[in-house]
């Protein structure tokens, strides 16, 4: 089987399990192939935490979840070096964090307070952990995808601009439609009786970490045209210097994009090229991926908020104003 073989069936065995979000299934598969971290945003039971067991159990990869509370400490997820007993010996060994694994689930990571965010910042972008002055670095395999609910706002502690601009994609679900919430129903009889029956659990599909490092080799090598890399800039361009395209997005813009939103959409075009297999990158793959990826780097305005524009209604209008290449 091909690389690109095993994702599609990487993605068909999440569907089984997950039904009615085909979009946000791909768009974590996206942040896989672009080796970037992921923030899920959604409102409370729509499968957040579903869709990443559901990930991890096809994939050959070691799963961390990591339950976010105000009174979390660094050392709760990074790890800490403790005193242990060899041979009648004091030694004090590194004892590694939930941090150490392949696929790290952050459950609610906006209640963790600022310096257990600072921790999980150096893992995301260094992709090692200091702990006593001593740096340990993590699987090469590794990819956070965290969790916020956008409705709860007590006890919170909202991401700084610097940790959300270091999430590749922020992903949003939604509710499903009546028909799969009937079969996300019957899916879950079929579980409960499997699970009264103490049938043993199927493993099915497993995807081998190779097979993700090789992928990744191919999408790196997917052409990006001169014409398409002007496109990028221009959209990002756009967040910056909105009055030379429109007089509404002048107003609704206080910060565009930084550097790494063009960088982030050039890997997720790449990606979603790959994914349809396509060897070079189209505009429609550039603008299939612009709303994840640059919705969490715009920072709105106030007029933004009193005219009740979102951040991909501003994007849908960047979208329109920006010329595509022919």
């Amino acid at each position: 089987m091909t690389a690109l073989t095993d994702l599609n069936a990487l993605q068909a065995s999440i569907a089984e399990a997950v039904l009615g979000q085909d979009q946000v299934i791909r768009q974590i598969l996206l942040g896989l192939l672009a080796n970037g971290h992921l923030l899920l945003e959604s409102l409370p039971g729509l499968a957040k935490t579903r869709t990443v067991k559901a990930l991890a159990k096809h994939l050959d990869a070691k799963m961390s979840r990591i339950q976010f509370t105000p009174d979390l400490l660094p050392s709760d997820i990074t790890g800490a070096e403790v005193l242990h007993q060899v041979e009648g010996k004091n030694e004090i060994r590194f004892q590694p964090g939930p941090l150490f694994g392949n696929l790290i689930l952050a459950d609610e990571i906006n209640r963790a307070p600022a310096k257990v965010q600072a921790a999980l910042l150096e893992a995301m972008e260094e992709r090692q952990i200091t702990v006593a002055g001593n740096s340990h670095a993590l699987p090469e395999l590794f990819i956070v995808v965290a969790t916020q609910n956008p409705i709860e706002q007590e006890g919170t502690y909202p991401l700084p601009e610097a940790q959300m601009d270091r999430f590749l994609m922020k992903v949003l679900l939604d509710y499903p439609s009546a028909d799969n919430e009937s079969q996300v129903l019957r899916l879950l009889r079929a579980e409960e009786f499997a699970q009264g029956a103490n049938t043993a659990p199927t493993k099915g599909f497993e995807l081998a970490q190779d097979v993700i490092f090789a992928a990744r080799k191919e999408v790196s090598a997917v052409h990006v045209s001169p014409a398409i890399d002007r496109y990028l800039i221009d959209l990002i361009n756009a967040t910056r210097h909105p009055a030379d395209y429109d007089e509404d997005l002048a107003r609704w813009i206080a910060i565009g994009a930084s550097p790494r939103g063009g960088i982030g959409l050039d890997r997720c075009a790449r990606a979603d090229a790959w994914l349809q297999g396509q060897d070079f990158v189209s505009p429609d793959n550039v603008r299939a991926v612009a709303h994840p990826v640059l919705r969490h780097r715009l920072q709105l305005s106030y007029d933004a908020v009193a005219d009740g524009v979102n951040a991909d209604q501003v994007l849908d209008r960047i979208l329109d104003k920006v010329a595509i290449p022919a």
